[in-house]
């Protein structure tokens, strides 16, 4: 399946700062940067050994979508986590230090790749079950309509979830009630080695918002401008009481389903079709268009990716040095201290 993609263009740029531009590349960049040294260090036999969900060529939605949303909001991920993390905020050396397994680590060491938390930055955490965060991302946004606070909550999922029964439940409970929620499906076309067509009769996933009486929208995932823009208006919706709202971003993962390796061996995917989308990487369209309408300049982005490459060169030794949690603390941060 080939969806063509539109470059990024000045038009549907109006309404959205230099500023904002630049630190949705930056963020899009630190992401990149992030994945491809853990691709790195899964190759080596004593360094990461966790499984591992990498997040390369999906940057744009993440980052799109957590340029809009305050530091209260709350964001429910996936086992694909890392990049929502790292947008929202998440602190890049308890991030590597998680996936080593320390002690230090955002979960404490206990969680790995694919249970990632940081409630500071309104992370709650992610979770490995297809689906699973989805009526968390609803019970949040109810407890915010509660309050009656305009606190606003995220549900990122894959276009895997959409099988599960609980997706249908949560999206029926947040309508009829009106909560701020915002579905977000990240329809990479594969459900792990299956391709979305082999396991879904109807694969436009935003049309199903109308069985909800919802808003829903499928956008460019790998145009960060369409998701920046469809996420500002949902989540603006949103926190005016006026209910949640389903969007589709049509991306790619690079990288296999699990680990650093791109799966062509399996023959699940041709090298044409990997090509394909690479070519349409999200980060460089962004960073041609920077270039181009001089937002940003070469020497400010060589600079960007060099202290970039520092921040993550330091949360490898920080990683590497923190110690392993101690067996007799096995039980603790099992449940929150009152």
């Amino acid at each position: 399946m080939k969806i063509r993609l539109n470059r990024v263009n000045l038009e549907s740029t109006t309404d959205i700062s230099p500023e904002t531009l630049k630190s949705i590349y930056t963020t899009m960049l630190r992401i990149r940067r992030f994945e491809e040294k853990v691709a790195e260090l899964l190759a080596e036999p004593s360094e990461i050994i966790c499984p591992v969900h990498l997040y390369i060529g999906q940057e744009a939605v993440a980052a799109g979508v957590c340029a809009n949303l305050r530091n209260d909001d709350y964001v429910f991920s996936t086992h694909r986590s890392h990049g929502h993390y790292i947008a929202k905020g998440g602190d890049i050396k308890t991030l590597m230090a998680e996936l080593y397994g320390k002690a230090t680590g955002c979960s404490k060491g206990r969680g790995g790749s694919m249970h990632l938390a940081s409630p500071d930055k309104g992370f709650p955490g992610s979770s490995a079950i297809v689906g699973g965060t989805v009526p968390l991302a609803v019970g949040a946004a109810l407890a915010s309509s509660i309050k009656g606070k305009d606190t606003v909550a995220v549900a990122f999922f894959g276009d895997g979830a959409v099988n599960e029964g609980v997706w249908y439940e949560s999206l029926n409970f947040a309508s009829l009630k009106k909560l701020p929620v915002i579905f977000v499906c990240e329809n990479n076309l594969y459900s792990t080695h299956m391709p979305v067509s082999a396991c879904l009769v109807n694969t436009y996933i935003y049309k199903k918002a109308e069985a909800f009486c919802m808003p829903g929208v499928r956008v460019d995932g790998n145009n960060v401008i369409e998701v920046y823009q469809a996420a500002k208006k949902a989540i603006e919706q949103a926190r005016r009481g006026e209910g949640p709202t389903l969007i589709e971003c049509m991306t790619y993962r690079w990288r296999g389903h699990v680990g650093p390796n791109d799966d062509l061996d399996k023959g699940l995917r041709s090298q044409e079709e990997l090509e394909y989308w690479m070519d349409r990487c999200p980060v460089e369209a962004l960073e041609e268009f920077l270039l181009k309408h001089k937002i940003l300049s070469k020497a400010e982005n060589i600079q960007i990716d060099k202290e970039l490459n520092k921040e993550i060169e330091t949360a490898v030794t920080f990683a590497r040095q923190s110690p392993y949690p101690e067996e007799n603390e096995l039980l603790n941060n099992i449940f929150k201290d009152r």
